[in-house]
């Protein structure tokens, strides 16, 4: 089964993507600030991260920092209202872009491709 770390303060919205990843099969971990994602993703094995930017705490720009200058590889996908960000989130590491608002199913095409199922 996948893991997906979900890093989204917006609760409604957490809830909406945990809802679908279930729904196909997925197991969906959320997380609501920076720091939180930080230490979850040392404490546990995610397959793929779904990546808010704006984050209380410490902002999403500085988890992706963190997470690539540890040498952390697995696909980061940044989801967030922020339009046009993704020249700069390709830029920053992460491997792939979602602008909100979004369908689920635009977002579970392109985690999948991130997993390398499509």
């Amino acid at each position: 089964m996948c893991q997906i770390l979900i890093i989204e303060d917006e609760e409604n919205l957490a809830a909406f993507m945990v809802k679908g990843f279930r729904k196909y099969g997925f197991t969906p971990t959320v997380v609501s600030d920076g720091e939180q994602a930080l230490q979850a993703t040392q404490e546990s094995v995610y397959d793929v991260i779904l990546l808010d930017i704006g984050l209380p705490v410490k902002n999403g720009w500085d988890v992706l920092r963190e997470l690539r200058a540890r040498g952390d590889e697995r696909p980061v996908i940044v989801v967030t209202a922020v339009s046009d960000l993704r020249k700069q989130a390709l830029a920053a590491g992460a491997n792939d872009y979602v602008p909100k608002p979004f369908r689920f199913m635009d977002l579970l095409a392109v985690v999948r491709r991130q997993l390398g199922e499509e």
